[in-house]
C-alpha cells in the first residue's frame, strides 16, 4: 500500500503529471506563440519566454480585490491546476501502460469531469472577484462551456459504442491496437472533425476566447488576477494545450503504442492536432458568444449525432 501510494504520488507530481505536463505545455505554448508571430511577420518570443513569464508572475504581489471572496478568488486557480494535473496523470498513465495496468473502469467518465475543472475555475475566479468585466467573462465562459460540452460528450460515445461499451482508456487503447484506431472508421473520422472546434473552445483560443477577449473586456474573468494566482492560471492553460489534444489522440486516434515507431507516430498525431489548433487560431476572428453557442448546439452537435448514429450501425 505504501509503495503504491508513493508510485501514484510520483506519477502525479513528476511524470506524467504536474512537472512533465507543465514543461511540455509551456514548450507547446512557446511553439504556438512563435508560429503566431511568424504568421504576423514578427520574430516571436525566445524559447524560454513562457518559463520566464511564469517565474516573473510568481514573484509579483498578489492583490485580492476589495469586496471579493478571498477564499474562492485564491482557490479557483488551484482547482483548475488540480483538474489539469489529474487528467494528465490518468491520460499519460493509460498511454504508457495501455491495457496492461493503465487506468481503471470508468476513468473516461472521470476524465470528462476533470477536463471541465479548468473552465469551472475561470468561472469561479471571475465571479469571486466582483469585477463587472470579470463577471462578463465568467458569464461568457459558462455559456461557452454549456455550448461545447454537449457535442464533446457525444463524440466520446463513438469509441465506447464501437468497442462494445468499454469505459477504460486502457481497454480502448487495447481495442485500437487490435482493430485499428477509431478515427480510421467513418464514424470515428466524423467524430474527430466534430470534436476539433470543441477542442479549440476548451483551450480558450480564437475564435472561442470570448471569456478573456483582451480587446473587448481587458482579460475578462482574469482581469483582477496578479502574481502567483495568475501564474497558476497561465500554467494551467499551457498544460491543457498538451493534455486536451493528447486525450483525443488516446481516445480516438490509437494512442502512442508500445514501440518506438508507434510512439513517434502518436507524437506526430498530437503535433497534427496542435498545428490545426494554431491554424484555426490564426485564420479566424473572434465570434460573438451567441454565435458560438448557436454553432456548437447546431452544426457541431448535429455532426456529433451523425457520428454516434454511424457508430451504432457499425461503420
Amino acid at each position: 500500500m505504501t509503495a503504491n501510494f508513493f508510485i501514484a504520488l510520483l506519477r502525479f507530481l513528476i511524470f506524467p503529471g504536474l512537472l512533465f505536463t507543465a514543461v511540455v505545455g509551456l514548450v507547446m505554448s512557446w511553439l504556438d506563440r512563435k508560429v503566431t508571430a511568424r504568421v504576423q511577420w514578427r520574430v516571436g518570443p525566445p524559447f524560454l519566454q513562457p518559463f520566464y513569464d511564469i517565474v516573473k508572475l510568481l514573484g509579483k504581489e498578489v492583490i485580492v480585490p476589495a469586496g471579493g471572496s478571498r477564499m474562492a478568488f485564491l482557490g479557483a486557480p488551484l482547482v483548475g491546476l488540480a483538474g489539469a494535473t489529474l487528467a494528465a496523470t490518468l491520460i499519460g498513465t493509460a498511454a504508457i501502460y495501455g491495457g496492461g495496468g493503465g487506468g481503471f473502469r470508468g476513468d473516461i467518465i472521470i476524465l470528462l469531469y476533470l477536463l471541465v475543472l479548468p473552465s469551472l475555475a475561470v468561472i469561479l475566479g471571475g465571479a469571486a472577484s466582483k469585477n463587472p468585466l470579470a463577471s462578463v467573462g465568467a458569464s461568457r465562459e459558462m455559456k461557452l462551456l454549456m455550448g461545447y460540452e454537449l457535442p464533446f460528450i457525444l463524440v466520446m460515445l463513438v469509441p465506447i459504442i464501437q468497442s462494445g461499451g468499454m469505459l477504460s482508456l486502457g481497454n480502448l487503447l487495447s481495442f485500437q491496437a487490435q482493430h485499428g484506431s477509431f478515427a480510421a472508421s467513418l464514424s470515428g473520422a466524423v467524430a474527430l472533425v466534430a470534436v476539433l472546434p470543441c477542442l479549440q473552445a476548451k483551450l480558450a483560443l480564437v475564435p472561442f476566447d470570448q471569456a478573456e477577449a483582451e480587446t473587448e473586456i481587458m482579460g475578462g474573468a482574469l482581469i483582477e488576477y496578479s502574481g502567483a494566482p495568475l501564474a497558476v492560471f497561465k500554467l494551467t492553460k499551457a498544460m491543457m494545450l498538451f493534455t486536451a489534444p493528447m486525450f483525443l489522440v488516446v481516445v480516438l486516434w490509437g494512442g502512442f503504442g508500445q514501440t518506438l515507431g508507434s510512439a513517434l507516430l502518436g507524437i506526430g498525431k498530437y503535433v497534427a492536432l496542435l498545428v490545426l489548433v494554431i491554424l484555426l487560431r490564426n485564420t479566424n476572428p473572434r465570434v460573438k458568444i451567441k454565435h458560438a453557442v448557436r454553432f456548437f448546439w447546431g452544426p457541431v452537435t448535429a455532426l456529433a449525432l451523425i457520428a454516434v448514429l454511424l457508430a451504432l450501425v457499425g461503420v
